[in-house]
């Protein structure tokens, strides 16, 4: 551990012209104390660590002195890749061996270019998950982290509804969807997707499995995802829309069902309204994103989801049409 944390500072002092005792301390995660005794100890073996008193004073390395410790682990090269997911790089348990990685491309840069992982720092972020929810961590994440990692077999116990059931997993990649993270792994001889949060139970065992190298991981998520969305759209409604409407749908329904819906629809009546035949979910979530369009929708069929709407306009028309202040 403290090999490691010799090399870290080696590494902060080789990528900046010098940094106080305070600085490092909040790097490193130890107390100013610690940052003392083990510059003395850099010291002690060799590497020119210097100390400049006074209120400006700090830590900085003398005469050009460069580290050839930049050697990229295999876990840290990996992480380096989801550097721009801090937050689930984080949850994953991978941030401390991506912050090494970090610093040893910095330290391997020239003077010149020692700023540029800063600079896109501070342009671009990437923040996964959607508004209006507050994402938590599932508590077993890094233990399955781990195991896709590591290519190793897993035992897990899986919340199903109202049972739990127990599984022999290879667990091959984790996939991060607007805040939930799902796990893509072989059970038995066909692959599944699995929601993270609802493990209740992982154990990693000890044998390793054979990755098949045809499996690719984005190529299977765009398509079980597709195939997800398509089997909840289980009813149909019948909507007739305005030119308005038919621009908003697909931001209130499915994208890919509203598209289809609109390139089958035919050409618009006297009052340039299209009627089109429209896959949702049910009736209930229907209404629900359909009356986001206002008087841009009318809902032609079934009876019973027009029926809601005839209620909602009829309370809404109370409301609004007295007058009343």
């Amino acid at each position: 551990m403290r090999a490691a944390r010799l090399i870290k500072m080696v590494l902060l002092l080789q990528s900046r012209p010098s940094m106080t005792a305070a600085e490092l301390a909040r790097e490193l995660e130890v107390s100013e104390r610690t940052i003392t005794r083990d510059a003395l100890a850099l010291s002690e073996a060799g590497v020119p660590v210097y100390a400049d008193r006074g209120r400006a004073g700090g830590y900085r390395l003398i005469g050009g002195y460069r580290t050839r410790l930049t050697g990229l682990a295999r876990s840290e090269a990996e992480a380096l890749f989801l550097s721009g997911v801090p937050g689930a790089l984080r949850e994953m348990g991978l941030d401390d061996a991506a912050s090494a990685a970090r610093l040893k491309v910095s330290a391997a840069l020239v003077p010149s270019l020692r700023d540029a992982p800063v600079a896109a720092a501070q342009r671009f972020h990437l923040d996964a998950p959607g508004w209006y929810q507050e994402p938590e961590t599932p508590e077993l994440l890094p233990a399955i982290a781990e195991a896709v990692w590591d290519d190793r077999l897993v035992s897990v116990r899986y919340r199903r509804d109202d049972t739990e059931v127990e599984r022999e997993l290879a667990p091959y990649g984790l996939v991060l969807k607007a805040g939930v993270w799902y796990l893509c792994a072989r059970a038995g001889e066909s692959f599944r997707v699995y929601r993270v949060d609802r493990f209740t139970a992982v154990a990693l065992g000890d044998d390793r499995y054979v990755r098949d190298e045809d499996f690719d991981l984005p190529g299977f998520w765009e398509e079980r995802a597709a195939e997800f969305a398509r089997s909840i759209l289980r009813a149909e409604a019948v909507v007739r829309l305005t030119e308005a409407g038919a621009r908003g749908l697909r931001y209130v329904t499915d994208r890919a069902a509203a598209q289809e819906a609109l390139e089958a629809a035919g050409p618009p009546d006297a009052e340039g309204r299209v009627t089109v035949t429209l896959p949702v979910e049910s009736e209930e979530v229907a209404y629900g994103q359909l009356l986001q369009l206002g008087p841009e929708a009318e809902v032609l069929a079934p009876a019973s989801l027009r029926a809601l709407f005839a209620r909602a306009a009829d309370r809404m028309c109370r409301l609004y049409g007295s007058g009343q202040r």
